[in-house]
């Protein structure tokens, strides 16, 4: 056990990976204690989330006590069928998620000025 610990700390990751990961393309009557079953042969894990919204149905967050395990589960199940559907499995990443709120706001202060100023956008 101490060797496999050993031999953790000195394995280099790359920079994406992380303990959270993000599964897309799930059924949407699936259950939380079902990716529960799915994911925790992994490692264990320490959160859950299931998408309820229209625009977040058949998506969840899982997020794992160890990096390792994360790494191994998006290894090996991106890609596996459940209900004949195939799991994507990405690593989260908040940096891609941050932009695009931010392009979003920046686009709603750019028409807001548009809008102040009586310009409509279009070259003459």
């Amino acid at each position: 056990m101490a060797l496999a610990a050993t031999r953790r700390t000195n394995v280099r990751l790359p920079p994406e990976v992380n303990r959270i990961l993000y599964v897309r393309n799930l059924p949407y009557k699936i259950t939380a204690e079902e990716i529960y079953d799915i994911f925790g042969k992994y490692g264990p894990i320490r959160q859950v989330r299931v998408g309820v919204n229209p625009e977040t149905k058949g998506t969840a967050f899982v997020v794992y006590e160890d990096i390792f395990d994360a790494k191994n589960a998006c290894d090996h199940l991106s890609g596996f069928n459940v209900c004949n559907r195939y799991l994507v499995v990405l690593y989260y990443q908040s940096t891609k998620l941050y932009q695009k709120v931010d392009a979003e706001k920046k686009q709603a202060q750019l028409d807001a000025a548009k809008r102040k100023y009586g310009v409509d956008g279009m070259a003459k």
